[in-house]
Parts: C-alpha cells; structure tokens; sequence
C-alpha cells in the first residue's frame, strides 16, 4: 500500500521538490495570524491557500527528520516521505478539534516516515494502484483504483495536468540519458512505484550520494525551464 501511495502522490510531491530544491533553507513558518487566514480560505476550498500551507511547513519535515532520524544516510529520501505526511496533515486537518497544526502534522510526518521504515522490515509485497483484484464474468479485470471513489477538482486536475506535461516534456527532451532515469526512477515516472535514492543507486550500481547529487541538479535544471 505505501508504493501505491508514493505512486498516487509522486506528482505532487515533485512539484514541491521542484520549489525548494538547491536552496539553503526552506520557507519561513507563517504568522498564527497569516496561518489562521490560510485555514479559513482552505476551509473555503481556496487551492492555493493548501499550496501556501504545505510549502510554509516544509521547514517541520526538514526539522522532524534531522531531529530524529541524522543518523541515517537517506534524509534526502525521508525529507521526500515526510512531505507526504505534511501532505496528508493539511488535507485531513480540522481546526475545530483545538489541535494546532504544527502538532498535527508532526505526527502526520513521523507515521508516515514510521510506515516508511516498517515496510523496509516486513520487506511486504508491493500493491499497485493497477493490480487486478478480481475478475468480471466477461473476464475483465477490476483494479485497485477503480474501487475509490474520485473527489478531485476537475479544474484542478487539469491545471496540473497541464503543467505535468509540460514537466515530462522537458525531462524527455533531456540530453544526458543516466539523469534521465534517475530522475524517472526517483519518482516513478514511468508509471512503476517512485524509489528511494538507495533503490535507484543498487539498481544502476552507483553510489546514494552520486544519486543524491545528480537528482538535486537536474531538478534545479527542470525548475529553470519550467519558470
């Protein structure tokens, strides 16, 4: 279920990778006062106030991550998941519970970052979004993604698709073929499940850091095109 997570949310996630890569810190915190606005015009479905809270809570990822996990050799890759979690954190987040959301999305951060270590352990089989979880009496198969419901903003949606493609057009007309699939196996554009920087670097038989390296360029490369 995580690799059909990362999967689900890899779009997302590289956007705001996008924003914040080859910078020396993340963005500022905002106000109580500048986050209370925020709140209420996500309330009122306002997108850009979600954009907004997500990308002024990045430094909490960032914090949480070196806090207590600056032992490991992948923080790049858990600054990746923990974004998901804050994700997750400014989606579900309900004010009228008396909670701030700096609490909330830590906690959000550190399961996700949890999860993330527990399936390493159980080493479990990966579910895919595409997998076929039965078969009809016309012998079509039924998949995973079928069986959820789709609330998405189809303005929205198109929107991002709109920007995605012009995102993939860039990373194809890459002249450097090894930045190319690092950057495609990293967040799974090829339509597999997004790999950590440590997965890619066993596969091509490199070292993280020579990964880590490159996918901080060519990252910083999309985002000049792109703006």
């Amino acid at each position: 279920m995580f690799s059909a997570i990362m999967s689900f949310l890899s779009a997302n996630l590289l956007y705001f990778i996008l924003h914040i890569s080859n910078t020396s810190s993340f963005p500022k915190p905002l106000s109580p006062r500048e986050e209370k606005e925020a709140l209420e015009r996500l309330k009122n479905g306002d997108k850009d106030a979600r954009a907004l809270l997500i990308e002024r809570n990045l430094r909490l990822v960032s914090h949480i991550v070196k806090k207590y996990y600056s032992k490991t050799n992948d923080t790049d890759d858990l600054i990746s998941i923990g974004t998901i979690g804050l994700i997750k954190a400014i989606d579900s987040f309900n004010p009228a519970k008396g909670i701030k959301l700096a609490t909330y999305a830590s906690r959000c951060i550190e399961n996700e970052i949890l999860m993330h270590f527990r399936n390493i352990r159980k080493n479990s089989t990966d579910v895919y979004l595409g997998d076929s979880i039965e078969i009809d009496k016309d012998g079509n198969p039924l998949t995973i993604q079928e069986t959820i419901s789709d609330s998405r903003d189809l303005a929205e949606d198109l929107e991002k698709k709109i920007k995605w493609e012009k995102v993939s057009k860039i990373i194809a007309n890459m002249d450097d073929e090894r930045e190319k699939e690092i950057i495609i196996l990293r967040y799974g554009l090829n339509n597999a499940k997004p790999l950590t920087q440590r997965e890619v670097a066993q596969r091509l038989n490199i070292s993280r850091s020579y990964v880590s390296r490159i996918e901080k360029k060519v990252l910083n490369d999309i985002k000049k095109n792109f703006d």
